[in-house]
């Protein structure tokens, strides 16, 4: 028999139990940060080939715009708020991983100050650098590159993409 809700604590812990069997999803942030030549900057992971936008893995119940901001920091020594949602992926399991959300925010520009001062912080970065979108593209990973490219899109349109696995869904 289900607990009602007359029964706070049965209730709770019936709703706790399916909460425990749904299913998890990873979560990444990434951010779209431009130089004042309109430059993508880009990361260089060592764990992993090809480049990359920053950003990164949320933690758990980390919300993916604060999981966004805590990684530049970590990882660049930023402290950038992310601004508007470019994208949403839905990335089908690959290799050893399960399925993963994977949200674009636009970090803005930067000032040449700062775009000049920006060095990897941490040993899970090899290199930093600023490319004009179409090199960015060409040094990004084919997923990568093809959640970028609908990321300028929404940049430019003001209109937020939900895609899978790159592609954007009509």
């Amino acid at each position: 028999m289900r607990p009602v809700p007359a029964d706070p604590d049965a209730y709770r812990a019936w709703l706790a139990e399916g909460n425990a069997s749904q299913a998890r999803k990873r979560v990444s942030a990434d951010v779209l940060i431009r130089d004042p030549a309109g430059r993508i900057l880009l990361v260089n992971p060592n764990y992993k080939p090809g480049w990359d936008l920053p950003g990164g893995m949320a933690e758990s119940n980390e919300p993916p715009h604060e999981a966004a901001s805590r990684e530049l920091r970590e990882e660049l020594g930023l402290d950038i708020v992310p601004r508007e949602l470019l994208v949403v992926d839905w990335v089908p399991p690959h290799g050893p991983w399960d399925d993963q959300i994977a949200f674009v925010f636009d970090g803005g520009q930067i000032n040449s100050a700062l775009a000049s001062s920006v060095k990897p912080r941490d040993d899970e970065l090899s290199a930093v650098d600023f490319a004009p979108a179409d090199e960015a593209a060409v040094m990004l990973r084919e997923r990568m590159a093809r959640r970028f490219r609908a990321a300028l899109k929404a940049l430019s349109t003001g209109q937020a993409l939900y895609l899978h696995d790159g592609y954007q869904v009509s």
